[in-house]
């Protein structure tokens, strides 16, 4: 148990971005400078019908997905894109270290030249992001374009819709610099809570205790604690009257048992740490409505994709932290 505890928290450190040491004055500078040559590449590379944000979004989810994966290669370099062999090289091309873009296309791969040195180097961030907007180029740059083209290249409905997230996100806030989290909880209210993740939970079937219980009184303002897009708004006989939000780091944060919503949010609407979400309460466990079965407190939880699953782990050690911040 002490094993999976320590393995749960190190996850959860990673999987919210939260340093796990307080970086010096020349980390931060040097990491502001990585992202810094990040932006320089994606400008670089759009155009009217390539948004820098369309290009951002993807370089950001491929980054994720390295994070929490031992599958796939971490890609060394500003730019994190992997693109599998069979895409770059072509299915049934037998050398696969080929650099000509003339062999390269006679095969159906999307490796290209993006420098002009003659070469088409998978390893090269400007061949890799010159291929990735000549692919997007070929749909357009509208979102329904953007869908098209990420479906075509990844195949899976939750890697687009991860996708399509990040990208509004880029484009609303007009950054990649999305990273700040916030308690649930505001400043000057009352309140607690402690580790209960995997506890047992018995309605509705025996399952466990997939977050943090945070218990407030009734009404207590509850914000999101993230930058993210609102994907889910409503009832669920769990979680009662509850928000999902998605964050460009693949983290879904789940908000469940509130009173009632703020009247000025709705599904799709981006938010930013410290957007009022809606005020504790004890629905849930029931049919719409149902309310007073347990404590006025709000369950938060948060699951991560990984490019094929979505799993959850614990909040808790992440709270911490947003507390001791705040």
């Amino acid at each position: 148990m002490r094993i999976h505890y320590m393995i749960a928290y190190f996850c959860a450190m990673i999987c919210l971005c939260l340093p796990l040491n307080i970086a010096s004055a020349s980390d931060q500078r040097t990491e502001k400078e990585i992202k810094e040559e990040r932006m320089g590449f994606y400008l670089q590379f759009a155009n009217e019908l390539v948004p820098w944000y369309h290009l951002a979004a993807i370089d950001q989810y491929e980054r994720n997905i390295q994070q929490v994966r031992n599958d796939l290669p971490k890609v060394d370099g500003p730019i994190s894109i992997h693109v599998p062999v069979e895409h770059w090289f072509g299915a049934l091309n037998p050398d696969l270290s080929d650099t000509s873009p003339n062999t390269i296309a006679f095969f159906g791969g999307y490796g290209i030249d993006g420098n002009g040195d003659g070469a088409a180097d998978k390893s090269d961030p400007t061949d890799v992001l010159l291929m990735m907007s000549s692919h997007l180029a070929m749909y357009g740059p509208d979102e329904d374009d953007f869908k098209a083209a990420l479906w075509h290249y990844y195949k899976r409905e939750a890697t687009v819709n991860q996708i399509v997230t990040i990208a509004k996100l880029y484009r609303h806030f007009e950054t990649v610099e999305l990273d700040k989290h916030v308690f649930p909880i505001p400043k000057g209210h009352n309140y607690s809570y402690r580790g209960t993740w995997g506890s047992s939970r018995g309605w509705g079937g025996r399952r466990i205790h997939e977050g943090t219980d945070i218990f407030a009184g009734y009404g207590v303002p509850v914000v999101a604690t993230s930058y993210g897009v609102i994907e889910v708004m409503g009832w669920n006989q769990y979680g009662g009257w509850r928000i999902g939000i998605r964050d460009n780091h693949n983290t879904y944060h789940y908000f469940a048992h509130l009173a009632y919503f703020d009247k000025g949010i709705k599904e799709g609407d981006v938010v930013e740490p410290g957007t009022l979400l809606g005020f504790v309460g004890s629905t849930g466990y029931g049919k719409e409505g149902t309310s007073g079965k347990f404590p006025p407190h709000l369950h938060y939880g948060v699951y991560k994709y990984n490019g094929r699953v979505e799993w959850a782990f614990d909040p808790y050690p992440a709270l911490r932290n947003w507390e001791r911040q705040k």
